[in-house]
């Protein structure tokens, strides 16, 4: 329970620059059409600029990243059965640029876009109030986890990989995630089906977060880039997102979403 020297040393960076991303990110989901397109694709871009330059040093990071910004942009504009070779096609590219760890960057970059699109059509077909209960999600799970596991730590969940996190902060993402699913459910008249998917979303946002901080551990990197102090990378604050998007895609097609909201 007794708190380690330099432990929340970064506590303030953190909270000023995720308050900056947290403002920006929330205009962009409530004005939704034009503005959040065009911050899915910019995010998503950035993304795959940082996964490139972790993975292979002397591969065209800007080249790919314009590739597959572009192939997300027309992606959103045409019918999604056009959308879904596009989507993937930045993984081809990345094969005939990339030199090292190709199975990696082709897994990632499937993510990344996939995640990206699958933005945008939650925002378009299912309104600001259930892109922000995704966001909450994410943002619950992060923060609980991150207070619980400095509060409480106890046993690592997965040392070798990501040595801060801990079971106890892994729980209270859970928990997190439960109780926003709680407040919707009682704000939006969804099924009580709606915390169970809360919770799950949380521990797919988990599992985003532990995959990217694999591969930083595989290639040697404390963080995706510099570009957000305190943070790291986009890559390092969305990778959350990402898992819990990806997730939710597949969601939709085995439950009725939002369960129980007409």
């Amino acid at each position: 329970m007794t708190s380690k020297p330099g432990q929340w040393d970064d506590l303030i960076v953190r909270v000023a620059s995720g308050a900056v991303i947290a403002a920006v990110g929330l205009i962009c989901v409530w004005v939704g059409g034009w503005l959040f397109l065009l911050l899915t694709v910019a995010v998503s871009a950035v993304m795959m600029w940082e996964l490139t330059r972790m993975l292979d040093t002397e591969a065209p990071a800007v080249m790919i990243a314009g590739v597959s910004g572009l192939a997300l942009l027309v992606a959103d504009l045409v019918a999604p059965g056009f959308a879904l070779p596009l989507l993937l096609a930045p993984a081809f590219v990345g094969f005939g640029q990339l030199h090292h760890r190709r199975a990696t960057f082709a897994i990632f970059s499937i993510m990344i876009l996939l995640a990206g699109f699958g933005l945008f059509i939650l925002r378009s077909e299912f309104g600001f109030v259930w892109m922000l209960w995704l966001v909450l999600i994410v943002a619950a799970t992060d923060i609980a986890g991150y207070f619980a596991g400095r509060f409480i730590g106890g046993p690592k969940f997965w040392p070798r990989v990501s040595p801060k996190k801990t079971w106890s902060g892994t729980v209270a993402g859970w928990v997190g995630a439960a109780i926003v699913g709680v407040v919707f459910m009682l704000a939006t008249g969804a099924a009580s089906q709606i915390i169970g998917i809360a919770i799950a979303l949380s521990m797919a946002s988990q599992m985003g977060d532990i995959a990217e901080s694999a591969v930083k551990r595989r290639v040697g990197v404390k963080d995706s880039s510099n570009l957000l102090p305190g943070h790291g990378g986009l890559f390092d604050r969305f990778d959350g997102m990402l898992g819990a998007t990806v997730f939710l895609l597949l969601v939709e097609q085995l439950v009725d979403f939002p369960p129980g909201v007409l």
